[in-house]
């Protein structure tokens, strides 16, 4: 691939940055101050004029800020002031026009996300999500197990976020709402200098007037200003300067205030707790073991614990429930916690069966005590350590899964931490001299500024180079080992670093539009995503815990019974127990052996490490159902254009069949195809600028393009002057009756034979002239589309080119099937057709022509490069515009489903094994019993192993690297 195929994603990539897709049907755009956007899903719109009516009419309407209208996609994007129009105006506007909405959002839309604590298994997530959508105003929550977040849709003038966190603790967790720490438009500032509350309220009330800020709050305990703003407006080093040289007061101080990262702060603490409660736990576990278990076997050192003070009230009985009663209800405080929350929403999750354990445990301890206070015959066995043993274990699970859980992550901790966190900023004169350097926060950087990037350094924020030239190292974005010249006028991308050479940088994405930020945004919400595959484990969890409980029950009162009834010898009782005891005690083991922590792990935490990884290989998957999806794929559409090929055409040729002179056949080509973005007719006017003398360009006054119309798939056609041209392929001219010369047929034959793609232009019905245009296929692709045959999976390429061109390049490479002259929506007709047959079918492509047949796939892959719209579009991105990414893409799809499947097969299998040998199914055959204290130690292990089987995923390599 080329050096610079990173380089031209950048900018469409971050044109996402103001979009947050819900699902495939309905996109809401972050509100600006003042106004709202929303989309309208329209019929009827076929053409460019049809868009050109809509935008007509409602840039009527007093209110309507902006219009974008897209025929492809049949949906239109209206910003407008909501105190001056409304959205159903709008609506009945589009429809008076002759044009059917059949879909729109009335309401704006805000979404927020929140800490979750409190969470054990997935029937925890299903209360939240279900205590969630109870409140009026939600719209759509989605709650992560693994990440512990949720994200909540909601409109914001009928709830708010104190509304939605009181819901989550209604429902028996905790909740703390979550800063984006990737909205960098947003600056904290510490004010120094403040004498009372109504400092505060004068400095918000004034920054609030402030030019292209959109939001104040304000932290009045740690004197801190929090500010929204547009980035085009101004800036963090603006609002400071504002802050300290207006004249709101006097003395005040302002500086940039860098919160604590929540989420770090977050799982530190959890970790920090668990481990804190263990050792606590430990400090009384461990001596009722020994007391219980070592001394009495090891006389006399253990005789003392004999020693009866009342009855048969032993010194060691009363010394364990001294020991245990603290783990039981003060260390174990947080099962009857989640235990009460869980049956007070009618549900049941791990809590309630540790809590039904150790209480089983310890209030027959408790009874044997008693016992043998009042008796002096009671012979009964306490179980003080099973209780404490149970709770210490459980919590050595839970202090490991949070260490391991923390580690899914990685991947994308390591991204958000690739930027540095200072930047040299230079101050430049009119005259473009350096007046000064100096060095800021990253977060201080504005549109505009120019940065000095030593040798070893850091880009601090996406941008062009102005002066210097060096190469970048590029791997940590795009996984592109090799690294890239970079001189005046290219683009470099925030968080790469600069091997060689001062480079002078002008910064032109900040904060959240940044490449880094846009990659992290989508990794993250892939991983709060839930994938199709988790429904398995959301059913298993709705009567995991009641199966379990009654599986206890049936344990104890089969021992219990035929133990009574001496179905059984006495001998299989051990000594110092009786039938009770031992059936007690094997009830206990089912109980807590079961583990639904597993099961519901089994799924996110495999998804966390595979997007995080991916992200990390130049492959970004956007949430579990394209992970899923793009295992089962079996048959791969690549378009051809930009693609498996470069795209960047050139023309080698140019050739005339009428009197027409090369200079107006150059002028005609230049006013024609220079208002159109496509590849090739950008190639065409490079070379006929280059045909032209200098002083020959320059267009006259008619050349002027009128009545410019687009034929998808075919080519343009217009009036330039009086007359009329049509310039495009073979199926343009023929649907124009268009008479094709036989010269004109065999240059066209010719050049189709050499993989190379003929434009034909007319004037005036009448054929004037060709060139042929040549796209180099990329290195690649042969090599690719054969590795792809080796996995069994087809290969078609679907083009609007002609079928000679079409045929010769698929020839070139491999493919097997080609579908050529197909315009747009015949690729999105093409994939349909496909998939009729059964076929799961993968759509790569990379211009806005390929939106239809992207969004129409089972799994639409976008090449990085592309524009906005198709990576909008995708499923998948491929960051780095390589073909061998479709293949690392569907690998790492197919390693996370298989680590998903051995994740719920050991889940399952564990359960399903060890629920049996807890009951004592293997008891009367080998004499061997899960005591309960060592079943709470192997259903804390559980979860640990699904969590490091999940982590294995880190070590996933490419399956395929082509060799440049």
């Amino acid at each position: 691939m080329g050096t610079n195929s990173m380089d031209d994603m950048i900018i469409p990539f971050l044109e996402q940055a103001n979009t947050v897709q819900l699902d495939s049907s309905t996109s809401i755009h972050k509100v600006d101050q003042g106004a709202t956007t929303i989309m309208f899903k329209i019929g009827g719109v076929e053409c460019a004029s049809c868009s050109t009516s809509i935008e007509t009419v409602l840039q009527k309407l007093n209110g309507v800020v902006s219009i974008t209208v897209s025929p492809l996609q049949g949906q239109a994007v209206v910003k407008y002031v909501s105190k001056l129009v409304s959205a159903k105006t709008i609506k009945d506007t589009i429809e008076a026009a002759g044009f059917k909405v059949t879909e729109f959002l009335e309401q704006d839309i805000v979404v927020c996300r929140l800490k979750i604590k409190g969470m054990s298994c997935t029937s925890c997530s299903e209360s939240i999500e279900s205590s969630l959508l109870t409140v009026e105003g939600v719209k759509k929550a989605v709650v992560g197990l693994a990440l512990e977040e949720a994200k909540i849709n909601y409109d914001p003038n009928v709830t708010n976020t104190t509304q939605i966190i009181k819901a989550v603790k209604d429902a028996g967790f905790g909740a703390d709402l979550i800063e984006s720490e990737n909205d960098a438009n947003k600056v904290h500032i510490k004010i120094e200098g403040i004498v009372s509350p109504q400092d505060m309220a004068t400095i918000k009330q004034s920054v609030e007037f402030l030019n292209g800020v959109n939001h104040v709050e304000m932290d009045t305990n740690e004197a801190v200003v929090i500010v929204s703003y547009d980035p085009d407006l101004t800036g963090p080093r603006s609002i400071i300067s504002f802050i300290q040289d207006s004249n709101m007061g006097s003395g005040y101080q302002a500086s940039l205030y860098i919160p604590e990262k929540q989420r770090d702060t977050d799982r530190n603490q959890e970790i920090k707790t668990y481990r804190n409660q263990f050792f606590w736990s430990c400090l009384f576990s461990v001596p009722v073991f020994i007391f219980s278990m070592i001394l009495p076997m090891t006389p006399p050192y253990g005789n003392w614990l004999s020693y009866k003070i009342h009855n048969m009230l032993t010194f060691g009985m009363v010394l364990r429930w001294i020991l245990c009663t603290p783990v039981q209800f003060l260390i174990g405080r947080r099962f009857y916690v989640g235990s009460y929350h869980a049956l007070k929403r009618r549900s049941a999750n791990m809590d309630v069966l540790v809590a039904l354990g150790t209480n089983a445990a310890y209030f027959y301890s408790v009874y044997t005590l008693i016992k043998a206070l009042l008796s002096d015959k009671f012979e009964g066995q306490d179980f003080f350590e099973t209780s404490t043993m149970l709770v210490s274990f459980i919590l050595l699970g839970k202090y490991l899964e949070s260490k391991a859980k923390g580690k899914t992550s990685d991947a994308l901790a390591k991204l958000i931490d690739l930027a540095p966190d200072t930047a040299c900023l230079l101050a430049v004169n009119d005259e473009g001299h350096v007046i000064s350097e100096t060095e800021i926060s990253t977060s201080l950087i504005q549109r505009n500024d120019v940065l000095k990037i030593f040798p070893g350094s850091k880009f601090p924020v996406d941008g062009i180079v102005v002066d210097g030239q060096g190469y970048v190292n590029e791997s940590m974005i795009t996984g592109e080992a090799t690294p890239v010249a970079k001189k005046s006028g290219d683009k470099v991308i925030g968080g790469t670093v600069n091997e060689n050479g001062c480079l002078l940088i002008k910064a032109t994405h900040v904060g959240s539009e940044t490449a880094l930020s846009q990659i992290v945004q989508i990794v993250e919400a892939a991983q709060l995503a839930r994938a199709p595959v988790q429904k398995l484990a959301d059913r298993i969890s709705k009567f995991f815990v009641p199966v379990v409980v009654v599986a206890a029950v049936v344990t104890f009162l089969g021992w219990f019974i035929p133990g009574v009834a001496g179905i059984y010898p006495k001998t299989w009782i051990p000594k110092a127990m009786d039938e009770f005891e031992l059936a007690l005690q094997f009830g206990i083991s089912v109980l807590v052996v079961a583990c639904p922590c597993a099961l519901g792990l089994a799924t996110p935490t495999a998804v966390m490490v595979a997007t995080g990884k991916g992200a990390s290989q130049g492959v970004l998957i956007k949430g579990g159902n394209a992970l899923e999806k793009a295992h089962k794929v079996n048959t791969v559409v690549f378009d051809k254009t930009g693609t498996l090929t470069v795209g960047k055409p050139e023309v080698v040729s140019a050739v005339l069949f009428s009197r027409i002179s090369m200079e107006e056949f150059c002028n005609t080509a230049i006013a024609v195809e220079g208002n159109s973005e496509h590849p090739i007719a950008k190639a065409i006017v490079k070379h006929a600028k280059n045909l032209l003398p200098n002083d020959k360009t320059q267009p006259s006054n008619n050349s002027t393009a009128k009545d410019f119309q687009v034929h998808p798939g075919a080519g343009v056609e217009c009036n330039l002057g009086n007359k009329t041209i049509l310039i495009g392929n073979k199926k343009l001219m023929t649907s124009f009756n268009i008479h094709i010369t036989p010269e004109a047929q065999n240059y066209f034959s010719e050049n189709e034979k050499l993989a190379r793609t003929c434009v034909l232009f007319s004037v005036d019905n009448k054929l004037a002239g060709a060139v042929a245009v040549t796209d180099p296929v990329k290195p690649e692709a042969s090599r690719v589309i054969s590795y792809l045959h080796s996995m069994n999976i087809k290969t078609i390429m679907v083009t609007g080119d002609n079928w000679s061109t079409a045929r010769a390049i698929a020839s070139e490479i491999g493919i097997e099937k080609v579908l050529a002259e197909t315009d747009p929506l015949g690729k999105a007709d093409k994939i349909k057709e496909l998939q009729s047959k059964g076929l799961i079918v993968a759509m790569v492509g990379d211009g806005i022509n390929d939106s239809p047949a992207l969004v129409a796939a089972n799994v639409g892959m976008a090449i990085g490069a592309g524009t906005d719209v198709a990576i909008e579009a995708a499923d998948i991105v491929l960051i780095k515009s390589s073909l061998e990414d479709v293949i690392t893409a569907i690998d790492l799809s197919k390693k996370t489903i298989f680590r998903i499947y051995l994740n719920y097969v050991w889940a399952l299998g564990y359960n399903l094994l060890g629920v049996p040998v807890a009951a004592g199914i293997l008891f009367p055959f080998t004499g061997v019993r899960l005591p309960p204290w060592l079943a709470g130690a192997c259903m804390a292990a559980s979860s640990v192993s699904v969590v490091c089987s999940s982590l294995l995923l880190q070590t996933y390599k490419k399956p395929f690297t082509y060799s440049r």
